[in-house]
């Protein structure tokens, strides 16, 4: 009998270890971001890449929820590189980075997300990762934040790259709409608009909350070094989350997107700004609205997965990475004695719900 050949590639599924770079063809294989592997037990894991795939939030053009896929796919093409480019390192070289897959909710109850994604990013930071979330569209920030505001005590600083606000008041005040993130998380008290910063904005909102806005004609007249100051100045030390909504990039640079705007920041301004923020107390991120229903030739996908590759760098070069320690539950198990993924599973419903919704 034939042995069998060695096993190559599928690095996402095959891997043992959890920093290996490896040469695997962009084309073929299990996609994964920047091929890491495949992890639900997050014991290991330094950083968590996750996906949540969900664009009912949007006002305009829906698609989002193809993101965390296509951001995957686009990944493979930087999967290789012995170190990022514009950086001195590879992220992969001294975080210990995992795809978690895609996180779990219940598509036929949109008001409840928010709150299962709440619960879920809560039980994996109570693992003791960094989570970096690819959308979906922008309104998964808001219970990403608050997760992140309750973990390390609100309220926290937000550094917000976006060709919109996204601080418009809501009628309802439990709505699930993209603009109206930024409103609920400062009116609840997660963030301190005092110590954070938007930048790229495009759009009109005179109502800014106590944000400082660099908008997009600010960038365009002072650069990305003034920028980069600025931002320094406002954040300081606080701890800081990262958003990063892609149409803060100009649609010739990201058409796959569900509200572009013109006149927006260049992939090259974006990457410049975010390498002048090493060493920034980043605490966690996500990179919202990539819609491959709308791209072409996966430019957007490609911008969306190359800046999550910075994130990762900026994660690598946080204090909270130095600050943080293992220990904190034991493999399989949360805090709250739960086992494995507590909201893997859909909330439970009562005899009388299932039923009504057609589930039996």
């Amino acid at each position: 009998m034939t042995d069998r050949p060695e096993m190559r590639g599928d690095h996402a599924i095959t891997a043992t270890d959890l920093q290996t770079l490896v040469e695997e063809s962009t084309y073929a294989g299990v996609t994964s971001f920047l091929r890491r592997p495949y992890r639900k037990d997050l014991s290991e894991a330094d950083v968590a890449v996750v996906g949540v795939p969900f664009d009912t939030a949007t006002t305009h053009r829906p698609g989002a929820r193809f993101g965390p896929r296509g951001i995957r796919e686009a990944s493979t093409g930087l999967a290789f590189e012995k170190h990022v480019y514009g950086w001195d390192f590879h992220p992969v070289n001294e975080l210990k980075v995992v795809d978690h897959g895609d996180l779990p909710f219940d598509f036929s109850r949109p008001a409840g997300v928010p709150d299962e994604i709440e619960r879920y990013v809560a039980w994996m930071l109570d693992q003791n990762v960094m989570v970096l979330a690819l959308g979906g569209d922008h309104f998964i920030s808001w219970p990403l934040i608050k997760a992140h505001s309750i973990k390390h005590g609100k309220p926290i600083s937000m550094i917000h790259f976006d060709a919109h606000s996204d601080t418009w008041p809501d009628e309802h005040d439990d709505g699930v709409s993209h603009g109206t993130m930024f409103w609920h998380a400062t009116r609840q008290g997660y963030l301190d608009p005092t110590t954070s910063v938007q930048i790229g904005l495009r759009t009109v909102n005179l109502d800014t909350m106590g944000f400082n806005i660099l908008d997009g004609p600010w960038v365009q007249r002072h650069g990305t070094d003034a920028v980069i100051e600025e931002v320094r100045r406002v954040v300081g030390d606080n701890k800081v989350y990262l958003t990063f909504d892609i149409d803060c990039l100009d649609p010739a640079y990201a058409p796959g997107t569900g509200t572009p705007v013109c006149a927006g920041l260049t992939t090259s301004q974006a990457r410049e700004i975010l390498r002048g923020l090493a060493g920034i107390h980043v605490i966690g991120a996500d990179l919202v609205d990539v819609a491959p229903p709308y791209d072409h030739s996966a430019i957007t996908a490609l911008a969306g997965a190359t800046l999550a590759q910075d994130f990762l760098c900026l994660f690598a070069r946080s204090p909270a990475r130095q600050s943080r320690s293992r220990g904190c539950c034991e493999p399989g198990s949360d805090n709250r004695g739960q086992r494995f993924f507590p909201v893997l599973s859909l909330r439970r419903r009562t005899e009388t719900e299932t039923t009504h919704a057609g589930i039996h």
